[in-house]
């Protein structure tokens, strides 16, 4: 493993998180408000996903274009039940934002919404489903994706470990933003309910 690359994609990870994590921020959003008035709430979390896609890119591309060696390749028939594994991940992350609404995950319904109000309307609590088990499904299924790779390589293994620190943290602020948005209904739910494992 070369730890030169392991520390740059720790690190870029680090940026990535902390760029998200800002720009998921209550203070973030009131700031655009500010800048650029009412009818950002529209057409904010369209520019979230889409810079959150296209800031995930040069992670990809160091990946690939760092010096890199294989760790471990699972071999069969744990490959089998790897696979299977992260293709329960993918249906729970896809499941989980079919709950919430794909539309709404991405900014496409805010970004389409009749009018700005309607788009600064906050989102409901859903609690059912998926979020019976855990409140950040989407987070379990990716963490379930990523830690049963097949081949993990020395930059893989680094961008893992990067993914998993910020969705802790990242659950941790949003959590926050939760318990500030939906008051005690979250509290309480957030009681009942664990955070990313079941």
């Amino acid at each position: 493993m070369n730890g030169t690359s392991f520390a740059i994609l720790l690190l870029a990870c680090a940026a990535y998180g902390g760029l998200h994590s800002l720009l998921a921020s209550h203070a973030a959003k009131r700031l655009a408000e500010r800048w650029f008035g009412p009818s950002v709430h529209r057409w904010y979390r369209l520019f979230f996903s889409l810079q959150g896609g296209l800031t995930f890119l040069p992670l990809l591309a160091l990946a690939w274009l760092l010096p890199d060696a294989v760790l471990y390749t699972i071999p069969l028939p744990w490959l089998v039940i790897s696979l299977l594994g992260q293709a329960a991940g993918g249906l729970v992350v896809l499941y989980a934002i079919s709950q919430t609404g794909a539309g709404e995950f991405l900014g496409l319904s805010q970004a389409l919404g009749a009018s700005s109000a309607d788009a600064a309307r906050p989102p409901r609590l859903v609690t059912g489903g998926l979020y019976r088990w855990v409140r950040h499904p989407i987070y379990t299924g990716s963490l379930l994706f990523i830690w049963l790779m097949p081949v993990m390589t020395g930059n893989l293994l680094a961008l893992n470990i990067g993914f998993t620190a910020y969705v802790f943290i990242g659950a941790w602020f949003e959590e926050r933003k939760l318990r500030a948005e939906f008051g005690p209904a979250y509290a309480e739910y957030a009681r009942r309910t664990p955070m990313i494992l079941p």
